[in-house]
């Protein structure tokens, strides 16, 4: 019984996987802290303990990630991108075209039946898009990022943000907030301008049936099933694991391969 691991730090979180033969036996998402490596250890520290393994016990680890090249204890590191597209085709083995919103970036490919990348486009040169757009939302509504995503199901009349771009945005919402506008109808506007975003990016690459949706903003519904409607196609949330937990499924399965 092979045991491998993967490891993914990325801006706002760091996710470790272990797995056995192909199964994910253990797994730790942690908030990033300003050195990569110690998040890259805490993650992998909790995945080993959920786990009941040491670090001596694993073959091989593959790190991913921005911080991927501070991680003491792998193996090799991978691209986010080769790693994200293993890793959602084992949560959805149908999945013809990803789309992966992380905190910093947010990324739209479109993969064969192996789980590798025919075509990809990544945003990372501005926060719209991305985590970070909503993490900053929700700070300027005094909500959790949660909140942010169940607010879209009891919206009448969503607000229309001027620009995707953060600061203008962020102006926007402060300015609705004053004029007495419901929190769920400003909520539901910056979902929808979150979905209209990361749209151009999957029509970028000509999305293609089995969609599939990971990261953490995968657990937000306003803006996966906005997303759904632009698009014209099913979005699939994992199940099978943590949709945040892709990369490092995939570096995982990378490793077993090494």
């Amino acid at each position: 019984m092979t045991l491998t691991a993967g490891c993914d730090v990325g801006s706002l979180t760091a996710k470790a996987v272990i797995m056995r033969d192909g199964r994910i036996i253990g797994a730790q998402v942690v908030k990033s802290r300003a050195k990569p490596e110690i998040s890259a250890k805490e993650a992998m520290a909790g995945a080993l303990t959920a786990a009941r393994v040491a670090l001596e016990d694993v073959a091989a680890c593959v790190g991913t990630g921005y911080g991927r090249e501070k991680i003491p204890f792998v193996k090799e590191v991978v691209s986010e991108i080769a790693c994200h597209a293993k890793g959602a085709k084992w949560l959805v083995s149908s999945a013809r075209t990803v789309i992966d919103i992380g905190g910093q970036d947010c990324k739209a490919m479109r993969i064969d039946e192996h789980g590798e990348v025919i075509k990809f486009i990544t945003n990372d040169k501005c926060a719209s898009g991305t985590g970070r757009f909503l993490d900053v939302m929700a700070r300027v509504l005094g909500i959790s990022v949660d909140e942010l995503g169940r607010l879209s199901a009891g919206a009448k009349q969503p607000v229309t943000l001027a620009s995707t771009c953060t600061v203008w945005a962020q102006a926007d919402v402060i300015k609705y907030l004053n004029s007495g506008i419901a929190v769920a109808d400003i909520g539901a506007g910056i979902n929808i301008a979150m979905a209209n975003r990361v749209a151009i990016l999957a029509n970028s690459v000509k999305a293609e049936h089995d969609v599939c949706m990971t990261g953490g903003v995968a657990k937000n519904n306003g803006v996966v099933q906005t997303l759904a409607q632009l698009l014209g196609r099913r979005i699939t949330v994992p199940r099978k694991a943590d949709p945040q937990l892709a990369g490092a499924i995939g570096a995982a399965i990378i490793a077993g391969q090494l």
